[in-house]
């Protein structure tokens, strides 16, 4: 489904307009990323994203077998509810 698809989609079943709907869909973009930049969890009906942190490691290249060290990162991660994966037979 395309963000378009998915205005319309939207629009549709809320009454609202396409307008409308594009602004609470980047409004509900808006609070996602600042709270999930400031490292808080957010639920939704669909399920939980949450920031996890990644620990330094070794690796390896590939191509060369080199030892390479990979550095720590945060990363998101998204745990679907147990209504999205009853729903699609996960």
């Amino acid at each position: 489904m395309t963000k378009a698809e998915l205005i319309a989609a939207l629009a549709e079943k809320s009454g609202m307009t396409k307008t409308d709907v594009l602004r609470v869909l980047g409004a509900f973009d808006q609070v996602l990323l600042d709270a999930l930049a400031a490292g808080d969890e957010v639920t939704t009906v669909a399920g939980k994203f949450k920031v996890k942190e990644s620990a330094a490691r070794s690796g390896r290249n590939p191509k060369t077998g080199e030892t390479i060290q990979i550095a720590a990162k945060r990363k998101v991660a998204f745990v679907a509810s147990k209504a999205l994966k009853d729903r699609i037979g996960g």
